[in-house]
C-alpha cells in the first residue's frame, strides 16, 4: 500500500509539472520584484505568508514590470463577502485599465450587495462591460479558486476551476459606443496586473506562459 501511495504521489506531481510546463512565476513568495503600484492607496499590496494581499483598506493596481500580448496566465485567489477586484490585461500604466486596456472580473458576484445592481457583463470572469462569463462556477467565499486567462489575438477565453466559463473573440464586439468606450480592446500587448477596489482579496501560485 505505501508503494502504491508514493507511486501515486510522484504521478500526481509529473502530472501538475507537465500541466505547467512552460509557465514562468511572476511571484517569488517573498516580494513584490517584478511589479510595479500604480494608483495605489493605504498600504497598496502586501505579501504574506507566500501570497500577494490586497487588504481592505489598500489596492491599486499592482501590474508586472514587463508587458505581454499572447499568454496565458494562471493563478489561484480567494475572496471575502462582496470582495471586487480584477485582472488588467494588455493594460498600459496610464488611465483606467478596464477601458485603456481590458479587465476580467475578479468579483463575489453573489453577495447580497450586488443584487439587482450589476449587468450580466460584470459578473465573475467577464470582459469588464464588454463580454459577460458563465455564472456558477466560482467556489464559496473562503476557499481558494483556480483561475485561467488565455489572451491570444483576438481570442480571450477564462476558465474557473477547470470550467471555460468565457471564450470569445472580440470581434465580436461591434457596437460604436462600447469600440469608443473601450479602446483597450484594439491592444496587442501590454501590462498583467491586479486591479484592486478596496477589498480584501488573496493571491498565489501566479505564473504566465508566453504564447507566439
Amino acid at each position: 500500500m505505501h508503494k502504491i501511495a508514493v507511486a501515486l504521489f510522484f504521478t500526481l506531481q509529473i502530472g501538475f509539472a507537465a500541466d505547467d510546463a512552460g509557465f514562468t512565476p511572476l511571484f517569488d513568495g517573498k516580494t513584490l520584484t517584478g511589479w510595479k503600484l500604480v494608483g495605489g492607496h493605504g498600504p497598496g499590496y502586501i505579501v504574506r505568508d507566500n501570497k500577494i494581499v490586497c487588504p481592505a483598506d489598500g489596492g491599486g493596481n499592482l501590474f508586472t514590470e514587463k508587458e505581454y500580448g499572447n499568454f496565458v496566465f494562471r493563478f489561484e485567489f480567494v475572496l471575502t463577502a462582496g470582495a471586487n477586484n480584477g485582472i488588467g490585461i494588455r493594460a498600459p500604466y496610464e488611465g483606467d485599465a478596464a477601458y485603456q486596456g481590458m479587465e476580467i472580473q475578479i468579483l463575489d458576484d453573489g453577495d447580497p450587495v450586488y443584487t439587482g445592481k450589476i449587468r450580466p457583463e460584470q459578473y465573475h470572469g467577464s470582459v469588464y462591460d464588454v463580454i459577460p462569463a458563465r455564472t456558477g462556477f466560482r467556489k464559496p467565499v473562503g476557499e481558494w479558486n483556480e483561475e485561467e486567462i488565455m489572451a491570444d489575438g483576438r481570442r480571450i477565453k477564462v476558465t474557473l476551476n477547470g470550467v471555460i466559463i468565457l471564450d470569445a473573440n472580440l470581434d465580436i464586439v461591434k457596437e460604436p459606443k462600447v469600440l469608443a468606450h473601450h479602446p483597450g480592446l484594439a491592444r496587442t500587448s501590454g501590462h498583467v496586473g491586479f486591479l484592486g477596489h478596496g477589498s480584501l482579496v488573496q493571491f498565489r501560485n501566479i505564473r504566465i506562459k508566453a504564447l507566439p
